[in-house]
């Protein structure tokens, strides 16, 4: 096979790729958020995580699914070679979103007061929602280059997008604040705090919208520059059968539908979760309904935003997985399917393994290093929550994984109904835990920890029986888990002895992090994790290759 072409359709490389744009983008969301918090405060985050919650839903229902869902449709006729309907189906999608996303858009504005009972959060959540109408546009564009198995505009657009993002944020945050109190100073009147803490909510919630639209100039770019090779490529297909426009709209309603309500259940927990935790249990048990955005801000600001940038690769992989398996189903190939099933279930727990116990046993380092502004308790009550949250990566990791799986072979209702079956069980188990117990945001934890175990063994029992697949464990998790637990070991030692010496928890995690990468690195060919064939499929592998082979890890 020639190399361009192996290249192309190393799924592997591509979600690399992929991942590789979202683990950047989540470390510039952690870099801007920093001085985000710093400007806004906890109460401020608190406010734009719970509007932020809202609007994703709303995002999840309209439009968020679209790359997936269209990608898929595309990629069905790519891979017959229908060209022509392939195209149709991508500007049937775009009239989809600009009415769906417009309608959506119009009820979020209007409809703000109703979603949130707190009113000083109701002026954020209303900035989100131009948001929406753009993203819908932006998500056509990326799903048609996703269809094509090239995920390097959608990584750059999101590279961009998380830039414009932090930028903007950190800047309409101050100058709002500014314009509106007459200065960055915290008030002492609580009224006051209010006031400056939703100010600098709706100043980050307009870095949102102007992130997306950043995202969608570029792609709109590079559909450009690609415009005249599209149409060449349709007047070369010699298919007679066209699809009507009546038939794709209709195909892609009963594609994307399913799509949104999977996404929407699987994503809704955290909103079910911020709504009964700030206005419920405050309203039932008579606490502060502002302290509890502040703790909120804390839990999901800080300690969430960090266990999620580790899923970024399980995002990326679920979606280079959606085109590649929709493929192979249309082609009858199922054991090719299976054997690319099996290559992405490992290569999710090659990553998600290690970034779960490298949180388990780094965790206050690595706030403090990420929001050096907060004070020690604040940091110490967000490193617990960062452990208490880790072991849930590994779960979101291979259910989110597996959703897009299924999603591929056509299996869209099963992940709803698995979605909605977990999101029960944590509901009542989040209420029990918060009306029961004194165990705060840990109930939050518990609750999202339960959600994504049982997601997790749901969606995994699902693929097994769609397609037949048994996934390989000793290299697939066993060694991975006794590669990340000397991991984890090494990497504290050599944080426990550098604090000794430097007395900085923010200097020490550096040589710590770097002694987790190798030590790990090294213990998964000694025990002969990874092959040379699977280290190529990742990006930069023929340099780990090379590294590994000098070193003597690989013959």
């Amino acid at each position: 096979m020639p190399q361009q072409k192996r290249k192309k359709d190393n799924f592997v490389l591509q979600a690399g790729i992929l991942a590789a744009a979202g683990i950047i983008t989540r470390i510039i969301g952690l870099l801007y958020r920093s001085p985000l918090t710093a400007v806004i405060g906890t109460q401020g985050i608190g406010y734009y995580q719970v509007a932020y919650n809202f609007y994703t839903i709303v995002l999840l229902i309209s439009s968020y699914s679209i790359p997936s869902a269209i990608s898929k449709v595309i990629a069905q006729k790519l891979a017959v070679k229908e060209y022509r309907n392939a195209h149709r189906i991508f500007q049937c999608a775009l009239g989809y979103v600009l009415a769906v996303g417009g309608v959506a858009s119009m009820a979020l504005f209007f409809g703000a007061g109703v979603f949130l009972e707190n009113k000083a959060a109701v002026p954020v959540l209303r900035t989100f929602a131009p948001t929406i109408f753009i993203y819908g546009i932006l998500g056509v564009l990326r799903g048609y280059f996703q269809a094509h198995r090239s995920m390097v505009q959608t990584s750059v657009s999101q590279i961009l997008e998380q830039i414009a993002n932090a930028v903007v944020s950190v800047g309409a945050a101050m100058l709002l604040i500014q314009n509106v109190m007459g200065t960055m100073e915290m008030p002492q009147d609580e009224e006051l705090q209010v006031v400056r803490a939703t100010h600098g909510a709706i100043g980050s919630a307009l870095g949102t919208g102007a992130g997306v639209l950043m995202a969608l100039l570029f792609m709109l770019g590079i559909y450009a520059l690609n415009r005249k090779l599209i149409y060449k490529r349709i007047e070369r297909d010699r298919h007679r059968e066209v699809d009507s426009y009546g038939q794709i709209l209709k195909t892609i309603t009963m594609i994307v539908t399913p799509f949104i309500l999977s996404t929407a259940v699987y994503n809704l927990g955290g909103v079910v979760n911020s709504k009964i935790y700030v206005d419920e249990i405050p309203a039932l048990l008579g606490l502060d309904s502002d302290q509890a955005y502040n703790n909120y801000g804390i839990f999901s600001g800080m300690a969430q935003t960090i266990a999620n940038i580790p899923i970024a690769f399980a995002s990326a992989m679920a979606s280079a997985m959606i085109p590649s398996v929709a493929s192979f189903v249309a082609a009858g190939k199922r054991s090719e399917a299976r054997e690319k099933i099996g290559v992405a279930v490992k290569s999710t727990m090659v990553i998600s393994i290690p970034s779960a116990i490298g949180l388990l046993t780094l965790a206050k380092p690595l706030t403090a290093f990420l929001f050096p502004s907060q004070s020690d308790e604040t940091l110490t009550y967000a490193g617990y929550l960062l452990m208490a949250l880790s072991l849930s990566v590994v779960f979101y990791a291979l259910s989110t994984l597996n959703s897009s799986i299924l999603q591929g072979l056509g299996k869209v209702n099963t992940p709803i109904l698995n979605a909605a079956a977990a999101l029960v069980i944590q509901t009542v188990t989040l209420f029990g835990l918060l009306y029961g117990t004194k165990l705060d945001l840990y109930s939050l934890v518990i609750a999202n920890t339960v959600y994504s175990g049982i997601m997790c063994l749901l969606n995994q029992w699902a693929v097994r029986r769609a397609i037949g697949y048994r996934q390989e464990f000793v290299r697939t998790f066993g060694i991975p888990l006794l590669s990340a637990a000397l991991m984890g070991a090494a990497a504290r030692a050599v944080y426990e002895l550098m604090f000794l010496l430097l007395e900085s928890m923010r200097i020490a995690l550096l040589p710590a992090m770097a002694v987790a990468v190798a030590v790990y690195f090294i213990m998964m060919l000694l025990f002969q994790g990874l092959t040379e064939e699977e280290l190529l499929g990742f990006p930069k592998g023929h340099l780990l290759v090379k590294i590994a082979k000098k070193c003597g890890l690989l013959r």
